[in-house]
């Protein structure tokens, strides 16, 4: 070990308690102290301290087994010795070690019986003893050492690893026994930067579980009025809707313990394990009483029992069948608060969102627009804008767009903007991440002017069968570059937020859907596939009027599917409610809306041929055209 110090550098002395030099007592000078700590594994020295002995036994044994290489009979042995070529004889317990004069080095071996003695031998081989030297070596240690130590070093390399093998087992056995343990994420006072302030455009859902937080808060405001502490809240709504960040800012505010767990963390592949979660889950957070607990997806194991493979004895409905006892289970005073997020609560089982259970149903929606302003003022907080921008055109323009599509719009607008090397984001960069958001980035396919005249006029074709009908939102891009998997659009936005659809507003939009594949046909007399998505959105629409709404000769009746198709342990098993009789009626009202429409289509763009060339030479030369110029090149 150095201790000098290294020349140029200057170290801090060593203090004592006081802050002073330690003196040297014998000169009461300051002395440079030297500190080294170690730390010792004891586990793991005496492992390797195994090992090394085990080396060591076996490279003995080895080096020892060297010298003796060759082996001659006992015969030859003596034959040698009566010719004199061996000058000593070494004699242990079951064998000779013979020393030739030609090779005084390397000793040979020879075996003998273990209870004959070596002048016992000579003398049945008629040999004098004094023929050749031999001396008896007592090594009954080394013997046994030398004919046990190969057992005693395989045995103890055995015995290594079945203890590894166990140390592993019990490890894992360690690992078995905490999957019953949840996996719950703790969130606790002052842990977590979201408060109900970074949340918007779900005013009425933060109302509601506003007041959950209060309860546990100042639950002496309620109890005095004879309330009790509500069981739990679901939070319903669209995927990206903001249940979860609603979630978060709930453990933001209560500044009580926040336990979080998705609902697919429950399950494992052993049996018992989504249940004993569950209990460990409820039983932390009544230790920690006031708290709250928070499932994540609840649908994954929330899904109405009984319809699974294996019926009742489903892990998933066990973990299920857990969760309800402990709710239930709750006494008043324990102020525990179940929250719970899904986007398919028609899959959840009825005991679980019966009141006593969950007793509030909190619906987050999609924001509308002045939840869209709000959610853009959030988002836009660190970002840097140009002065110009139009918030109240974005928030008109993003019109079914949830919260989470709003923070990727703004943020694909500023990496946009970063692309272009700009200080600040403009409008440009808005709009062009709102359309990316929706129908993916731009992509620059390699078409041949046939395929751009043929895009260009299926594009036209919806375009202005939009813009010929009443009733329809108007026309905002229309591009032939290609986006996603399409090799163009007809950019459509809706103009404000609607509650209802009209028939009439469905079969204009059944048209629309269709006019790219008229215009296909008006002007090629060809189809072709580019309008296999219209054809399908059309015809969803279509089978909807007729199914669901009731839009049909065949009256206000619904024939849509009793259960969900994903419920596939109910859905596979019963059969349909439609006779054929009646589902040959559905199919020929489906065909008579889309037929009528297409041939109003038709219609249109015969009407405004002239019109719709103007557009496509227009779109040839541009590729993109926005709302403004279409609607000045159709009214001139």
């Amino acid at each position: 070990m150095n201790t000098k110090e290294d020349k140029g550098q200057t170290k801090p002395p060593v203090r004592n308690g006081n802050g002073k030099k330690p003196l040297d007592s014998a000169r009461g000078k300051p002395v440079r102290g030297v500190m080294i700590q170690m730390q010792f594994d004891l586990q793991r020295l005496a492992w390797w301290a195994v090992v090394g002995l085990m080396i060591f036994s076996l490279a003995g044994l080895w080096m020892s087994g060297s010298k003796v290489q060759k082996e001659v009979q006992l015969s030859q042995a003596l034959e040698d010795i009566r010719a004199g070529k061996i000058e000593k004889v070494e004699v242990y317990a079951d064998r000779l070690a013979l020393f030739y004069k030609d090779n005084k080095d390397e000793p040979m071996t020879s075996r003998k019986e273990g209870n004959v003695s070596f002048t016992e031998i000579l003398d049945r081989a008629q040999i004098k003893p004094d023929a050749v030297k031999y001396e008896i070596k007592d090594q009954t240690f080394g013997q046994v050492m030398t004919a046990v130590l190969p057992s005693v070093i395989g045995t103890g390399f055995v015995l290594l690893v079945l203890l590894y093998m166990m140390r592993q087992a019990r490890g894992q056995q360690d690992s078995i026994f905490s999957f019953g343990q949840s996996r719950a994420k703790l969130f606790d006072k002052g842990k977590q930067s979201v408060k109900f302030a970074d949340v918007a455009g779900v005013d009425e859902a933060k109302k509601e579980v506003e007041e959950v937080v209060d309860f546990l808060k100042n639950p002496g405001k309620y109890k005095a009025l004879g309330a009790r502490t509500p069981k739990g809240a679901l939070l319903i709504g669209p995927s990206g809707v903001g249940k979860t960040l609603l979630a978060r800012a709930i453990a933001g505010e209560a500044g009580v313990p926040f336990y979080s767990m998705a609902g697919s963390e429950f399950m494992e592949m052993l049996v018992g394990v989504g249940s004993a979660r569950v209990r460990d889950l409820f039983a932390t957070a009544k230790k920690n009483a006031p708290a709250i607990i928070f499932i994540d997806e609840i649908d994954a194991i929330g899904r109405q029992r009984g319809h699974g493979l294996m019926g009742g004895h489903d892990e998933r409905e066990q973990t299920l069948n857990q969760i309800l006892v402990e709710m239930d289970g709750f006494a008043a005073n324990e102020n525990v608060v179940v929250l719970a997020a899904t986007n398919r609560p028609e899959l959840l089982d009825p005991a679980l969102v019966r009141p006593g259970r969950f007793d509030r149903r909190v619906m987050v929606d999609m924001p509308d627009i002045e939840g869209r302003k709000a959610i853009l003022g959030i988002y836009a907080r660190n970002k840097p804008f140009v002065k110009s921008v139009n918030w109240e055109a974005v928030a008109k323009r993003t019109v079914g767009f949830s919260g989470a599509d709003l923070e990727n719009m703004l943020n694909e607008a500023a990496i946009g903007a970063a692309r272009e090397a700009k200080k600040e984001i403009t409008m440009e960069n808005i709009e062009e991440a709102a359309t990316k958001v929706k129908l993916g980035p731009q992509k620059k396919r390699l078409q041949t002017e046939d395929d751009r005249k043929m895009t260009a006029y299926h594009e036209a074709g919806h375009a202005v069968v939009n813009w010929a009908q009443k009733g329809l939102d108007p026309v905002h891009r229309i591009s032939i570059v290609s986006r996603g998997m399409s090799l163009g659009h007809t950019l459509v936005p809706p103009a404000a937020d609607r509650v209802h659809e009209t028939k009439s507003r469905l079969l204009s939009q059944i048209a629309m859907m269709l006019g790219g594949r008229a215009a296909e046909d008006l002007v090629f007399s060809e189809f072709t596939t580019g309008a296999s998505n219209d054809i399908d959105k059309a015809s969803s629409v279509a089978r909807d009027m007729v199914m669901e709404y009731g839009m049909s000769d065949l009256g206000p009746i619904n024939y849509g599917p009793a259960q969900d198709v994903i419920d596939w342990g109910r859905g596979y098993m019963e059969p349909t409610q439609i006779s054929p009789d009646v589902q040959a009626k559905i199919d020929a009202e489906v065909k008579k809306i889309i037929d009528e429409a297409y041939k109003k289509a038709q219609v249109i763009l015969k009407k405004y041929r002239k019109k719709m060339d103007v557009v496509v030479e227009s779109l040839m030369k541009v590729e993109t055209m926005d709302g403004d110029e279409f609607m000045r090149l159709m009214t001139h």
